[in-house]
């Protein structure tokens, strides 16, 4: 197996001290940013009778903020490079919290597709970029075991948003519990200013006119060049990458049908005859098993054994995802629903824990923000379409069984998709690569026959008086060597320092 591709960062990361507080803060963001499209489908019920609307036109909501949140992915991708995660952390979640203060004074579901789907999926993609980006910055050989950890923040605050939401839907109704929600959604400016940036390495002053000064004009013009390409907000270079577009192609699939399950299982349980409350909670046990699974897959990735092959790792977590939802219209009491979000939860967690540390293992540190703001707004098209058209189905047949099993299925291709492409990807670089060292390897012997053959020689080739091959000129010591079929000592000297030489051209061209 390959190993990822490197690149010479401008810093060493410090992998750990101040960096694990940038993980808490990370936490935070992302989160919001995951959670709390999910969390708001408890509200999605009482949306759609005041404002008397299909399961379609209310799934719009949360796939409209999905949506926005990855495509906005370049956009904020550029303001990193260009403002550092701090400050674009900050802007995201203050428009995070007028959005939802906006979103509680509207009258018609256009005004919530604008407020809580375009300002609030905004808002959410300046946090989540921002965090995933500063950690890639802060850790390196810890970097899984990071990922992990930042993203159980997303199981986490599931697992108390979502019965914290059917509280306030209870008490304040969904407008006031809106008001509420723009408050707590003002967390993540703190979580922000917990994000110090790295100290850059000091510029030594230089003087005009000097060598120096002339070295600087070259790195300043490089500066100047390595800026205008940060405006560049996508990089399509990168499709020249065979493993870039098979990553981007399972993972468009497993998107199409990754949030449409969990926007409509408070539905579906509730078709059942389950409860609000507890059609509710099975939101929090989802997230309560993800926010354990998100750490655990972090540590075992992180071993020998996995992180040579965390590829096929996404594979595997993503049939285990899919699978999930192809049985899921076999749970038809809340106790077979329990089970189902609690595998849920496992497969869900796998597949977010390893699905960006999979992309910096492709792309490397450096080429990771490009790629990341290229993924995301691709990825946003199939998030966009996934949930409307699993509501489409429940308003065509009635039953939510369909919704599941399509998911299931369009999941379940792309993870067979991300395995058999692997596999085929990974053979021909290995390949590749050993081609090229037969090649090297066959190109050892021609290079020493030609360093012999410029070899110099040591007097004529015709022989010389005696019947010797030392020819006029030569010493009696010389001579005598030469009748015993040996090589003189100076011939002897140069044919070493002719291969010596050799030798060399070879170790500088391996």
């Amino acid at each position: 197996m390959p190993q990822s591709p490197t690149a010479k960062l401008a810093h060493t990361p410090p992998d750990g001290g101040w960096g694990w507080v940038v993980v808490f803060g990370s936490f935070i963001s992302i989160g919001f940013s995951y959670s709390f499209s999910k969390a708001l489908t408890v509200f999605f019920k009482d949306i759609q009778q005041d404002f008397d609307v299909s399961y379609s036109e209310i799934a719009w909501v949360a796939s409209i903020m999905l949506a926005t949140m990855y495509a906005g992915g370049p956009l904020s991708g550029m303001l990193v490079n260009r403002f550092g995660s701090r400050p674009v952390t900050i802007a995201g979640g203050l428009m995070c919290g007028l959005s939802m203060v906006a979103a509680s004074f509207g009258n018609s579901i256009i005004f919530l597709y604008v407020c809580i789907g375009l300002i609030g999926g905004l808002g959410l993609s300046l946090n989540l970029n921002a965090s995933l980006t500063i950690i890639s910055k802060y850790f390196l050989v810890r970097r899984p075991l990071a990922n992990g950890l930042a993203m159980t923040g997303s199981p986490v605050f599931l697992c108390f948003l979502a019965p914290l939401n059917q509280y306030f839907l209870s008490n304040f109704g969904w407008r006031g519990s809106f008001l509420i929600l723009g408050a707590l959604m003002l967390h993540c400016c703190v979580a922000g200013a917990l994000m110090r940036p790295l100290p850059s390495a000091p510029v030594p002053p230089v003087e005009n006119g000097s060598p120096r000064g002339r070295e600087a004009g070259t790195q300043g013009t490089k500066l100047k060049s390595n800026c205008w390409s940060r405006v560049k907000i996508v990089d399509l270079s990168l499709f020249r990458d065979p493993g870039f577009i098979i990553y981007l192609i399972g993972n468009s699939m497993f998107f199409f049908g990754a949030y449409a399950p969990i926007v409509f299982l408070s539905s579906y349980a509730v078709s059942q005859g389950v409860d609000d409350f507890s059609a509710a909670s099975l939101l929090s046990i989802m997230g309560f098993v993800d926010m354990f699974t998100r750490p655990g897959t972090g540590l075992l990735a992180n071993t020998k054994w996995i992180r040579p092959r965390i590829q096929y790792f996404l594979s595997f977590a993503m049939v285990f995802n899919g699978t999930c939802h192809l049985l899921c219209p076999l749970a038809t009491s809340y106790p077979s629903l329990v089970v189902y979000a609690a595998f849920f939860g496992i497969g869900f967690g796998m597949v977010f824990a390893l699905i960006f540390e999979c992309l910096m293992d492709i792309m490397g540190p450096l080429r990771f923000p490009k790629a990341i703001g290229l993924v995301t707004i691709i990825e946003c098209c199939p998030m966009l379409l996934g949930p409307p058209t699993a509501g489409a189905l429940v308003d065509h047949y009635g039953d939510h069984r369909y919704l599941f099993i399509m998911c299931g299925a369009v999941i379940l291709t792309g993870g067979l998709f991300l395995f058999v492409m692997n596999v085929y990807n990974y053979h021909r670089i290995d390949k590749k690569g050993k081609a090229k060292d037969q090649e090297l390897q066959g190109d050892d012997v021609p290079q020493q026959e030609r360093a012999l053959e410029h070899m110099p020689e040591e007097g004529p080739q015709a022989p010389g008086p005696g019947g010797d091959e030392t020819g006029p000129g030569a010493t009696e010591e010389d001579g005598a060597m030469g009748e015993d079929g040996a090589m003189g000592d100076h011939g002897r000297r140069s044919a070493d320092d002719s291969r010596k030489r050799s030798q060399e051209f070879h170790d500088i061209t391996i």
